[in-house]
């Protein structure tokens, strides 16, 4: 069994084993006297090749490394304005906190600074206060007159007949 490159080699041979040429791989004589580099050369152009590759990445971390500096200079820069407007920030809060407190303060000084829950409770205790009055007012009157003189309807203790003087005491005649 023979190989494909020695039947190749078997068809070119001519006189003892020497190839004829051929057209398809004709050489030039420059080509065929051409210098091969040894494997020293190699080495040396591939390192030379690999030494130029490493300088080049060498220059851009370097620039990087000059951005990256850029950047952080621009950060802290960022940082310390940033932190001046909160420390501002945060005078300026605890200056209207110290104002709240004050109008709070002036607010219970003067009674402005109750609440919803606070004013109703004021009104019933009110009503309650009113009611006593006014029934402490009809008993007065009823001892006073006695009952056959006239009675009082019932409708005067509705919340309805409140006015902005007070209440009304309806006598039926």
């Amino acid at each position: 069994m023979t190989t494909f490159e020695y039947s190749e080699w078997w068809v070119k041979r001519i006189n003892d084993n020497v190839p004829r040429p051929s057209q398809e791989n004709s050489q030039s004589i420059k080509e065929h006297l051409r210098v091969v580099p040894s494997e020293l050369e190699i080495i040396k152009h591939d390192f030379e090749r690999r030494n130029a590759e490493l300088e080049k990445k060498i220059e851009q971390i370097e620039e990087e490394k000059v951005n990256l500096r850029l950047d952080v200079d621009v950060q802290k820069l960022e940082a310390n304005k940033l932190r001046k407007g909160k420390n501002k920030a945060e005078e300026e809060l605890n200056s209207l906190k110290t104002d709240y407190k004050k109008l709070c303060l002036s607010m219970r000084i003067t009674g402005l600074g109750k609440t919803s829950e606070q004013w109703r409770e004021e009104i019933r205790e009110e009503r309650n206060k009113l009611d006593w009055w006014e029934r402490k007012f009809q008993e007065k009157h009823r001892s006073y007159y006695g009952r056959s003189c006239g009675s009082y309807s019932r409708s005067s203790r509705s919340p309805t007949n409140f006015g902005s003087t007070g209440r009304h005491v309806e006598r039926e005649v």
